[in-house]
């Protein structure tokens, strides 16, 4: 199928994947996963989860090969590869309206939905962020890459994990601070969250280039702005398309919420994303950590409850992030 392996498509955390082509002609995605740990759990979990499901903005499993320990996925190919290349552009890359990153998003947020509540089993997919939102020949978001997933009963509102697991920048609070709330799938509503923002803003959320220090870490910022003035000032946003951006910067704002509590399910982000900006209500400003937010009117300091068996890695970024935005009001 991969005749040799010639062509790669791009290289994830557990594989590289190559183009193929069936006998029978159409072009596939072949992910080769990497040596995997725990006897190929990544490998079941992802033919576990995607086998069973099949939806417009969920990539779709062909098939999958064992052979020793290798052990191959074969996904339907799409020609416009991840959604990180068009929101991230370089000058010369190719360009895409915002009317068509809102369609976008609108179809992400029906695939997580589905995947929340539209199967047997709850599939929380713990990977949400830019490159793993595919896009086929018609700019059809999908979403992909389920090495992470979990399945949980559908009754289960809190499911029980050991460990973090997600992409820095896109990971809930809740995996790091057991004390703001249990982990459930809205921890995937608060990566959609970052990943919408990242898509109205076209530039990613913590940019340590930003001409300015306020516009370090874009969700305070753009925040802050639409309470000086109401509105929005994006560069290259037509006037005509500031609505469409408006509505999806609110939005992400309800998802990013810091207590799961407080943000919608992702069948209340559709819903938000189809209808009027006008009746959205503009959320709490968003707070990087638990320690900055208010209760009974007083700070409470809660750094030292950050469960140890969450693993170390966010602690040197959460520092790094602290550092570049100390400057941020």
């Amino acid at each position: 199928m991969a005749r040799g392996f010639k062509d790669k498509l791009g290289e994830g955390g557990f594989g590289t994947v190559f183009k193929g082509n069936l006998r029978s002609g159409p072009c596939v995605a072949i992910k080769m996963l990497g040596k995997s740990k725990g006897n190929g759990k990544d490998f079941i979990s992802e033919v576990s989860t995607i086998g069973r499901i099949y939806h417009l903005n969920v990539v779709r499993l062909l098939g999958f090969c064992i052979e020793g320990s290798k052990r191959a996925l074969v996904y339907e190919f799409m020609p416009n590869g991840s959604l990180d290349k068009f929101i991230f552009s370089k000058e010369g890359s190719v360009n895409i309206s915002y009317s068509q990153i809102f369609d976008i998003s609108v179809g992400v947020a029906r695939g997580i939905a589905y995947l929340h509540h539209g199967c047997e089993m709850k599939i929380l997919h713990f990977d949400i962020k830019p490159h793993n939102i595919l896009l086929d020949e018609n700019f059809t978001p999908k979403v992909s890459d389920f090495g992470l997933a979990k399945l949980y009963p559908v009754e289960n509102s809190i499911v029980t994990m050991t460990a973090a697991r997600g992409t820095i920048g896109y990971m809930a609070p809740e995996l790091f601070y057991k004390n703001i709330g249990g982990v459930s799938y809205k921890a995937d509503v608060y990566s959609f969250g970052m990943l919408l923002m990242e898509m109205a803003g076209k530039r990613k959320n913590l940019n340590v280039q930003a001409e300015h220090s306020s516009q370090l870490y874009f969700p305070l910022w753009i925040y802050d702005q639409f309470g000086q003035e109401g509105e929005i000032e994006i560069e290259d946003v037509p006037e005509d398309e500031k609505k469409i951006v408006k509505k999806m910067i609110i939005v992400a704002l309800w998802c990013i919420q810091l207590t799961p509590d407080d943000r919608p399910s992702m069948s209340k982000v559709v819903e938000m994303l189809e209808g009027d900006v006008e009746s959205l209500e503009m959320p709490l400003k968003p707070t990087l950590y638990p320690h900055e937010t208010a209760v009974d009117n007083q700070r409470t300091n809660l750094d030292q409850t950050t469960s140890s068996d969450y693993g170390s890695s966010y602690d040197s970024v959460e520092m790094e992030t602290k550092s570049l935005l100390e400057n941020i009001a």
